[in-house]
């Protein structure tokens, strides 16, 4: 562990390096690891961007849930960047460390895309909302100005959150242990090991984390309540397989995305569950972006098309 001392006349020294233990307990296992994982980002990387040339180049692709699958598309590509390259390194190499610095970077960049991802998924929950619920006044609300107002806003959330993290980072010292038992840098990790007075920043954290992740959830369990109370009331089977057919595959990406969260910051950070943590913190930060494309290539009839042709 790389030290410096950090003066004005106290014994403390202050940590320059984290180590990431990762999957570090699992030393046989470190290639096929590496393998696996570099695959997955293959497939994802080439799926999503896949899904924002096929929105981009079709133009019966034009319309506002494909615009969004897009704009979701391509967070997917830079959400997972932020974790995997590293990870990878890791496992190739066995170097397990990370500067203080770029576990700063990483744990801003991963906390400004969830919000964003969040929010994207309540956008997209509310457009199906308005398809289904509103059919005969969707074509008006739901109209191109909107569409961009709604994801410009989005991506402006994960902007305040990187800029809110920028701000409050600086504030946590680190002097005593720089072991991080998990493959990324998250916000739980890092102040459990700072020795700074945390008291101010934690329910700072906490509030901006309910306002960008569990008011987004709510509203878009909202608007699967009320999605769900009118497909029940469609009088015919096959009008009901229809409507559900439109946001099935959107309600997947939402049961995994916030289901792999939720799990993930309800277990206990001790004991046993550590490992168990880590293995659902790979839910939404390493299958979630892989199950977009698959998901949405898989099960709708226009993406298809476009992939045909």
């Amino acid at each position: 562990m790389h030290l410096m001392e950090k003066g004005e006349g106290e014994n403390q020294t202050s940590v320059t390096e984290f180590i990431l233990l990762g999957f570090g307990d699992l030393p046989e296992l470190q290639i096929l690891l590496f393998l696996l994982f570099l695959v997955i980002y293959i497939v994802t990387m080439a799926g999503n961007i896949l899904i924002v040339v096929l929105v981009v180049a079709y133009q019966h692709l034009y319309i506002p849930m494909y615009f969004f699958l897009g704009n979701l598309s391509c967070l997917e590509t830079c959400y997972i960047s932020t974790i995997l390259p590293r990870m990878l390194a890791s496992l190739l190499t066995g170097d397990r460390t990370i500067s203080v610095e770029g576990c700063m970077i990483q744990l801003v960049l991963f906390g400004s895309l969830v919000t964003t991802e969040c929010y994207l998924l309540t956008v997209m929950s509310y457009d199906r909302y308005l398809a289904i619920c509103k059919p005969l006044h969707y074509g008006t609300l739901m109209n191109g100005r909107l569409c961009l107002q709604l994801a410009a806003g989005s991506w402006i959330s994960g902007f305040l959150v990187c800029r809110i993290f920028m701000c409050l980072m600086p504030q946590l010292i680190f002097c005593g242990p720089n072991e991080i038992d998990h493959f990324f840098c998250d916000f739980t990790s890092l102040i459990q090991l700072s020795c700074s007075d945390t008291s101010q920043i934690t329910p700072l954290i906490y509030i901006f984390s309910f306002l960008d992740a569990v008011s987004p959830f709510l509203l878009t369990l909202a608007s699967y309540i009320c999605i769900i109370a009118t497909i029940l009331g469609i009088p015919s089977i096959t009008g009901r397989q229809k409507a559900f057919s439109t946001c099935s595959s959107h309600l997947i990406m939402v049961a995994l995305f916030y289901g792999t969260i939720m799990i993930v910051y309800m277990l206990p950070k001790s004991g046993t569950w550590r490992a168990l943590n880590k293995v659902f913190s790979i839910g939404h930060t390493v299958v979630t972006p892989l199950a977009n494309p698959l998901i949405y290539s898989l099960r709708n009839r226009e993406v298809k098309e476009a992939l045909r042709n």
